[in-house]
């Protein structure tokens, strides 16, 4: 234990400048996952010749790439510890980003052709070819950013853990989980503008970039808290004193090292599996709308991301969704301090009320259908403000799921729960983005254009072309409108359904200890 040289001295707050780090590492990260997602309809898919069906397979192999990288990212960041296992992540992941800068010079020398021009000038059987090496060119590095942002939050929420008591967890985490909310909402009114004055090779090296800055901060500033040089006797004090209601050890056992679990025993237990069960139901929504917002847009309204009502509308979106998510945090404390509940107690109901809130995101696609012959484009906004409800939701839900982990394990094993739970997140992402992707591109319908079976767009209907395969209908809706109604449906009922089932497996606070 350090020595302190003025135990009654003012409770210093650098447990706040933890969380400030953690909430910039958690923007880099979403905003280097958003790069794809905001150049993807108007700046690759064009040179590339994509399709939803092909962006929705890039998509699905990041989340089930990410939630391979889960299931052993946790027990990484346990084993290398907390600074060398952040620092490893953030690197990587950094690393990932930038690399899809090269996908682009990758095609052209594999193909034979010169420039990006030549390859969007691609028909028949090259343009296939363009499309097909180009999408393993981003799936590689997809999986590379996929493998380093796996390490974020089993890293945050250790760091959390290790500077916080249990009652203030949450909040906490609602802070740094903002930084997913912050990503996306500066995204819009950078990532589009990078790409269309330096091309969108240079937005991805840009963003990447911010990482590698972010690195050089945390290998001076952190500490764990009990050796922080910044942090004073009664700081310490206080993000220890949940120490103060667990039964005292024997003497003899008082300096022990806290036992952990291993990898396999950490699926003998049911919080296990709730937690898990509550991020596999729930995280492919927040993706589902991270990654596909923009060409929703696109294809509902017509709008570009570059255009400024797109960058207004995505930034509306994540402000909404970053300004009620972080009051979703302090709600369990509200009820702690009220109640007296335990802090599980506190977290499901709080987490059963945000359950209900993406229910309004089934009238988004109704909203924007019936209002768009008199609003125009600005019906957009309906439907945005319908999803940003959605988007809040979920950060105040990700938030209190998150810190029932804390609730429930020690902390010596709460990097390895997390990232269980993020393995489960991920493959439940993957099915929907995959899901998204394939009935996005069927509800279109298709026809034969340069002898290939391609998508039929609303340029193709005004050239004359004809339908091969008619659009999918859907509750009123036809074509792609028909396919985003239908994942909106899945979006809307996932939380309760998350909840149920968590409520089922812990129905109250039960703390492991039988190590």
């Amino acid at each position: 234990m350090k020595q302190i040289h003025h135990p009654a001295s003012k409770m210093t707050n650098f447990r706040w400048v933890m969380c400030a780090m953690l909430f910039v590492a958690t923007t880099i990260n979403y905003l280097d996952r958003q790069v794809l997602s905001l150049t993807w309809d108007e700046f690759i898919k064009p040179e590339f010749h994509w399709n939803d069906d092909i962006y929705g397979t890039i998509t699905a192999w990041f989340s089930i790439f990410y939630a391979i990288s889960m299931l052993f990212a946790g027990k990484f960041v346990d084993w290398m510890g907390t600074k060398r296992g952040y620092l490893w992540a953030i690197g990587v992941w950094s690393f990932g980003a930038c690399l899809h800068a090269v996908c682009g010079i990758f095609t052209e020398s594999w193909v034979g052709l010169g420039s990006a021009a030549e390859l969007a000038r691609a028909t028949g059987d090259t343009a296939v070819v363009v499309a097909t090496v180009s999408m393993y060119c981003f799936l590689v590095a997809r999986s590379v950013l996929a493998l380093g942002e796996a390490g974020n939050f089993p890293a945050a929420i250790k760091v959390t853990a290790e500077y916080n008591p249990k009652k203030d967890r949450a909040f906490s985490t609602s802070i740094f989980n903002a930084g997913a909310s912050v990503g996306a909402l500066i995204s819009p009114l950078t990532i589009p503008l990078l790409a269309k004055a330096y091309g969108w090779e240079m937005a991805f090296i840009i963003i990447g970039a911010l990482g590698f800055i972010w690195m050089g901060f945390w290998i001076f500033l952190y500490t764990a808290p009990e050796k922080n040089k910044l942090v004073n006797q009664a700081e310490l004090e206080y993000i220890e004193q949940d120490k103060a209601e667990e039964t005292p050890a024997p003497k003899a056992t008082v300096s022990a090292p806290e036992k952990k679990i291993s990898f396999l025993q950490s699926f003998t237990y049911k919080q296990t599996w709730a937690f898990a069960f509550g991020k596999f139901m729930t995280d492919g929504v927040w993706w589902f709308f991270l990654f596909w917002t923009p060409s929703y847009l696109k294809a509902n309204f017509g709008i570009k991301t570059t255009e400024g009502l797109g960058m207004a509308l995505i930034f509306t979106l994540y402000a909404i969704t970053t300004v009620l998510s972080i009051y979703g945090g302090k709600l369990p404390t509200v009820f702690i301090n009220r109640s007296g509940q335990n802090p599980y107690a506190a977290r499901m109901k709080a987490m059963l009320i945000f359950a209900f809130f993406p229910l309004c995101v089934l009238l988004a696609q109704p909203l924007g259908e019936w209002f768009t012959p008199s609003l125009g484009q600005n019906a957009a906004w309906l439907s945005v403000l319908m999803i940003s409800m959605g988007c809040a939701a979920h950060q105040a839900w990700s938030a209190n799921i998150f810190s029932t982990v804390g609730d429930m394990f020690p902390k010596s094993s709460i990097a390895t729960i997390t990232g269980i739970g993020g393995m489960a997140g991920g493959l439940g992402s993957m099915f929907l983005q995959k899901s998204a992707g394939s009935l996005f591109t069927y509800a279109s319908g298709s026809t034969m254009k340069d002898g290939n079976l391609v998508e039929m767009t609303k340029e193709l209907v005004e050239q004359g072309f004809t339908y091969v395969r008619e659009p999918l209908t859907f509750l009123g809706f036809e074509g792609k409108p028909a396919g985003y109604f239908i994942i909106f449906c899945i979006c809307a009922v996932a939380y309760l359904l998350g909840w149920l089932v968590m409520k089922a497996l812990v129905p109250k606070y039960k703390p492991i200890t039988n190590l």
